[in-house]
């Protein structure tokens, strides 16, 4: 995997996405966060987004219902980028130019907002507050942010009324809890940032369902060291459709095998262990279908990125953190405690461990991948060196692209 990752385009700096939604909880824009190699935002940043194609078909790309499509992404711009007489020549279609709130609002300022949105650039304004400094934009830009966690929903009440006649359209940001959700929901907001979908909410006494069980049976069985195709195959058949979608991933371009299949215990042997294991992983978390699509985005994500960091720290098992990093939000797939969930799921102990409190070496992974996600990387661990982290990521996102529709497919 190293030799892989040498051999990928490298963008000399750290990026990472974060969805934004629209009030059907469905992606319509990431944000994208970054960093540069010496900790500030670099001036190649201007002529990756202006050229590179890694940007625009990876970090923008997206599969939703089996379809890959290309997304929007909001781009922080600081005030010495907006002024500057070389400003990139960005694809107004494809970026949202966020202007940071505590940009100096001179005239000129102004002015230069108001030709940017004159020459067709979408215009976003985050870190806003009711004062008079910021009113001058407000007849310029498109996207309003505004901060949940700091107004407060009563606060935000007045706020949003004050704001009708301006006519913005409003993102939430920040937005923690399904309750903040629904009540910026109702107050108008049509777009949404925040943690909120990776928030469990448990139903008392729920139990898994008889597919999961089954599921989590082979899942067992995989785990046995007396397991063969002939054992994993008696669980298997005993649901028609996981073994009509075990003969469809065996067939897929995925593995591109040109040989027949005999028997479903034939394709188990062709697969391995290892690749079963993973997709009975994958088919666990894919098949609920009352949850957002990018839960199991973030889900496929975190699995890969952590069994590639897993690979690159040699660890013995990598797909040890590969099941690590995709059931770290199983709990909220499935609105269960992960301390009920875990109790009725056949995991290894250092796999519960790591889920529970990020203990182990498993946890250590799980943990950066996590900050990773978030943009938090001055506090990254350093399990690797920190060029190699961007591009598992950027891996990381491709891979799940292609395995989302592989599994749209064997729907």
């Amino acid at each position: 995997m190293a030799s892989q990752l040498e051999n990928e385009e490298s963008l000399d700096l750290l990026l990472a996405r974060q969805p934004v939604f629209n009030k059907s909880q469905d992606v319509v824009a990431y944000l994208l966060l970054y960093r540069g190699a010496g900790g500030e935002l670099p001036a190649e940043l201007n002529d990756h987004l202006a050229t590179s194609s890694v940007i625009l078909n990876t970090y923008a790309s997206i599969c939703q219902q089996g379809e890959v499509r290309h997304l929007p992404c909001y781009i922080k711009v600081t005030d010495s980028t907006l002024m500057s007489e070389q400003f990139p020549e960005l694809p107004k279609e494809h970026f949202v130019l966020e202007i940071l709130g505590h940009s100096k609002i001179t005239p000129e300022f102004v002015e230069r907002v108001a030709e940017l949105s004159q020459l067709g650039y979408r215009l976003a304004l985050s870190d806003f507050e009711p004062s008079e400094r910021f009113m001058p934009l407000l007849k310029h830009i498109h996207v309003l942010k505004l901060d949940v966690q700091r107004f407060g929903i009563d606060g935000l009440e007045k706020i949003v009324t004050d704001l009708k006649p301006y006519n913005l359209e409003l993102l939430a940001d920040k937005v923690e809890t399904k309750e903040e959700f629904r009540k910026c929901y109702e107050l108008g907001f049509s777009l949404f940032q925040g943690y909120f979908l990776s928030k469990p909410e448990p139903i008392k006494g729920k139990k898994l369902s008889s597919s999961k069980v089954l599921l989590l049976q082979l899942m067992l069985e995989l785990q046995s060291p007396h397991a063969s195709a002939a054992s994993v195959e008696q669980i298997v058949i005993n649901d028609p459709l996981l073994t009509y979608r075990i003969l469809r991933v065996v067939n897929s371009a995925a593995f591109n095998m040109q040989r027949e299949i005999q028997s479903l215990s034939h394709a188990i042997t062709l697969l391995g262990f290892d690749q079963i294991r993973k997709w009975v992983s994958l088919f666990l978390v894919s098949d609920t279908a009352d949850k957002p699509e990018e839960l199991t985005r973030i889900m496929l994500v975190r699995g890969r990125m952590s069994e590639i960091i897993g690979e690159m720290t040699g660890l013995d098992q990598p797909i040890s953190a590969f099941i690590t990093g995709l059931f770290s939000q199983l709990d909220v797939l499935l609105d269960m405690q992960m301390t009920d969930l875990l109790s009725q799921v056949p995991l290894q102990d250092e796999i519960k461990a790591a889920l529970l409190d990020k203990s182990g070496q498993l946890g250590k992974i799980l943990n950066e991948v996590e900050l990773y996600e978030a943009g938090d990387f001055d506090n990254l661990g350093k399990l690797l060196e920190t060029r190699f982290y961007e591009t598992a990521y950027r891996h990381s996102l491709s891979w799940s692209q292609q395995v989302m529709q592989t599994l749209y497919s064997n729907d």
